[in-house]
């Protein structure tokens, strides 16, 4: 089970992917993949904070960012 700080984390992760999809004209894919997009992410932001000592929302924000610029 999910505590509270990550599903917050990952409501926001998809919140900001939501609007970086409306922002680049691009249709949103389903809910459902969005939401394993945010999971993914949140993840990852994780494990790159425990490695580098750095900010979770930081890292969520910029992951979003480089998933949009990589496609």
């Amino acid at each position: 089970m999910k505590g509270f700080i990550r599903n917050q984390e990952e409501n926001l992760a998809i919140k900001l992917l939501q609007w970086k999809y409306q922002r680049a004209n691009i249709p949103a894919p389903d809910i459902a993949i969005v939401r394993k997009q945010a999971e993914k992410i949140v993840e990852d932001a994780h494990r790159i904070a425990r490695e580098r000592g750095r900010n979770v929302i930081g890292i969520i924000k910029d992951l979003i960012d480089d998933m949009k610029k990589n496609g």
